[in-house]
């Protein structure tokens, strides 16, 4: 079958690879913020498609099968536009979707439902570290009572002030040096995004051993899907043995 994954997450690599090795012809989409990203097997195009609209007309004139979205889970506006493209090309869509974090007994989280929430949750003074992406950190910045340390995979999109730092890595981490790197920089508050997964949650635990405060921004609101969250649950979902 051929089949269009919407990547950007280890997930869809894996699913890729998988997918390949099964004999499917697999094109992996990739949005291109991520400079010298780890390749899947496969076709890979880089940029967006224009909307549902673009979506749906590359599924129609690529004569794809099914759609999988296994995009970030905060990236709202190509998952809704999936939804919609698949509905267009009357396709079968499954997002795969990494689980939650759940809050472990004793830690300090405090639920916010946005980025302006968590910026306006910290205290005067707080040094926090920030890993919540390289693009639109202006909410942050500009509590000018606070200082920063902005963790990302790319540089961020615009210059930093005064009170605010970049360090560029690349996960995945551990706990060693997540706790080395809190409390070498003098953190007080955590600041992310619920995106799940393993290869970022050692922060989560370093936080909890140093019993620091995280502030948790919760994920979007999507529209709904059939939604999976592992690899083997997605290949059996898209129900590659039916036409």
């Amino acid at each position: 079958m051929r089949i269009l994954i919407l990547g950007g997450t280890e997930e869809a690599r894996l699913l890729a690879d998988r997918l390949v090795a099964m004999g499917h012809e697999v094109t992996t989409s990739l949005a291109g913020r991520t400079t010298d990203p780890l390749l899947p097997k496969g076709n890979v195009r880089v940029g967006g498609f224009g909307g549902a609209e673009g979506i749906a007309s590359f599924l129609k004139s690529e004569r794809i099968d099914r759609l999988v979205d296994a995009t970030h889970p905060y990236a709202t506006q190509i998952k809704t536009n999936a939804v919609k493209a698949a509905e267009r090309a009357e396709l079968r869509l499954v997002r795969l979707v990494r689980p939650a974090w759940h809050e472990p007994q004793y830690a300090f989280w405090k639920h916010v439902g946005s980025s302006e929430e968590a910026a306006a949750a910290l205290p005067r003074g707080a040094r926090a570290l920030l890993t919540v992406g390289h693009t639109r950190l202006e909410v942050y910045l500009a509590r000018s009572d606070c200082s920063f340390v902005v963790r990302s995979i790319e540089p961020p999109d615009k210059p930093l002030p005064v009170n605010a730092s970049s360090i560029i890595a690349r996960p995945p981490f551990f706990l060693g040096g997540e706790l080395a790197l809190l409390q070498e920089q003098g953190i007080t508050h955590l600041v992310c995004k619920n995106s799940g997964g393993v290869q970022t949650e050692a922060k989560l635990a370093a936080a909890l051993q140093l019993r620091l405060p995280v502030l948790m921004i919760a994920r979007p609101t999507l529209p709904p899907a059939h939604e999976v969250p592992t690899v083997g649950q997605a290949i059996a979902a898209l129900r590659l043995d039916r036409a």
